[in-house]
């Protein structure tokens, strides 16, 4: 009687499936370096400066047409409250899918690269108490990785956080 071991492959029950690394984009604003998770975004673009919308909150700089489709840009260099804004031949655009057919440009400093994360190296952000600052609610962990830090953001939640809901504020595709 022969038995056979099992396909490497398989798991057992009492055994917890992997958690996968996930990946994040990580740019820079300033001199920090911020990441948001690769699945948010669509494209990246060189910038370009947008058309201006009367009424619209600080951040949101003006819109760009993209392929047909009007796309809002929000500076989150001016949304984080950055000391310097300026755009020179780094300047880029992320697009953003903020699901439900709707898309926001971000405009940052730089892009750096794409990174893994494990959820071991991801620590979480300290709790306090500002005024005028980036609210902690936004900051979803800190990565240190070698020699630099980045700052995983809940790009969905920065963006919504001035009662701009972009689902119904976004013109039809």
């Amino acid at each position: 009687m022969t038995t056979s071991a099992p396909h490497p492959r398989s798991y057992s029950a009492t055994k917890e499936t992997p958690v996968l690394p996930r990946e994040y984009l990580a740019f820079r604003l300033g001199a920090e370096q911020y990441g948001i998770d690769i699945l948010r975004v669509q494209e990246i673009r060189s910038y370009e400066p947008p058309t201006r919308l009367a009424h619209a909150p600080d951040f949101i700089t003006g819109v760009i047409d993209l392929r047909g489709r009007i796309v809002p840009i929000a500076d989150l260099r001016i949304k984080l409250q950055c000391a310097e804004v300026a755009y020179n031949e780094c300047t880029v655009v992320i697009i953003l899918d903020m699901g439900i057919s709707t898309v926001v440009g971000a405009v940052v400093d730089s892009v750096a690269d794409v990174v893994s994360l494990a959820a071991e190296q991801i620590k979480p952000s300290p709790q306090f108490a500002t005024q005028g600052c980036l609210d902690p609610s936004f900051v979803q962990g800190i990565a240190h990785m070698g020699d630099r830090m980045l700052i995983l953001m809940d790009i969905t939640a920065l963006l919504n956080n001035d009662g701009i809901d972009w689902a119904e504020t976004a013109a039809p595709a």
